[in-house]
């Protein structure tokens, strides 16, 4: 497993790259004759309707005499106006003109035809990982600069079939077990498998998936079997949630859920299979009232592993 300061300096490559690759090395930006702080305004006053030099001065993290200079620039080029007169000029209400309307059009194709090339090399699912892994640094970077917490947004939890399921759950499963243990096609195949087995019965009692999901994205998810282990017996499947959700206590809430459902089923235990290694899973199940029964060798998830089989019972 990489190392976090190989972790901070493979992002540093990333960042250095796409600066080169967006031109922020240029001395002008997105095929206009402006700067990279020039352009950013014009974008920003364009989605933001109208801004103050203050707010400008936060959102481009520049210094007041800077932004005061951009300002003067994009004023005297006719790509901005000053609403209103007298007063605190770094108060007053700034917006485009119709030529910044038609510079800030120029420029959204630009980078739309630019970003919209390199997406083109993505399949859909992985654009969503792409376009949410980079919101998240680009929102933990300001935060930083500012000195504030990163914003969060909420997870919640729903349970039942969603389009998809099957397939972004045995996502999930190898994005982390890939890497971590080198499962490959056998255990992706099974995963994929046990949630269609699952999802296929879910209209009777004692089956049931949980997804835990940010915005439109699944970050998470837990499967019972209320049926394959005999009466009284429920099986916890295909538990997983996504590596970049760590210490926002997803897996805990998912198993939560989990242990409220099979209590008020009636089930008298809960069963799972793991493999030696997965520390804090292991500890997860241990704090939820898991104990380990056995371990043996095994290969039923396609490679040589140490298995391990765990059981909470009810509390009575």
């Amino acid at each position: 497993m990489p190392t976090m300061t190989d972790l901070i300096d493979r992002i540093r490559a990333a960042s250095r790259q796409m600066a080169r690759e967006w031109g922020f090395l240029r001395p002008t930006l997105a095929g206009t004759t402006y700067s990279p702080s020039a352009v950013h305004a014009i974008v920003e006053l364009g989605r933001r309707g109208t801004l103050t030099a203050v707010d400008l001065v936060e959102l481009l993290g520049l210094d007041k005499s800077s932004v005061s200079r951009l300002l003067t620039k994009l004023t005297d080029a006719g790509e901005i106006t000053v609403l209103g007169s007298g007063g605190d000029a770094r108060c007053k209400p700034l917006m485009l003109t119709d030529k910044g309307r038609r510079t800030l059009a120029a420029v959204d194709a630009y980078a739309r035809k630019q970003v919209g090339s390199a997406a083109a090399h993505f399949a859909p699912a992985q654009l969503d990982t792409v376009c949410a892994s980079l919101t998240a640094y680009a929102d933990a970077l300001r935060a930083h600069r500012l000195g504030v917490a990163p914003a969060q947004e909420e997870i919640r939890i729903e349970t039942g079939y969603a389009p998809g399921v099957i397939g972004e759950v045995a996502a999930l499963h190898m994005a982390y077990y890939a890497p971590a243990v080198g499962f490959g096609q056998v255990f992706e195949s099974r995963v994929a498998a046990a949630v269609a087995d699952v999802t296929a019965r879910l209209d009777r009692p004692g089956n049931q998936i949980w997804r835990a999901m940010l915005g439109e994205r699944l970050v998470g998810s837990v499967a019972i079997d209320g049926e394959g282990m005999g009466p009284g017996i429920a099986h916890l499947r295909t538990f997983i949630v996504d590596g970049r959700m760590q210490g926002r206590g997803v897996g805990r809430r998912l198993l939560d859920e989990v242990l409220r459902y099979c209590d008020e089923q009636g089930f008298r235990e809960i069963h799972l299979w793991t493999v030696k290694g997965l520390d804090a899973a292991r500890h997860l199940y241990e704090q939820v009232g898991f104990r380990l029964v056995s371990e043996a060798p095994g290969e039923q998830w396609g490679k040589p592993m140490v298995e391990q089989y765990l059981v909470r019972a009810r509390p009575q």
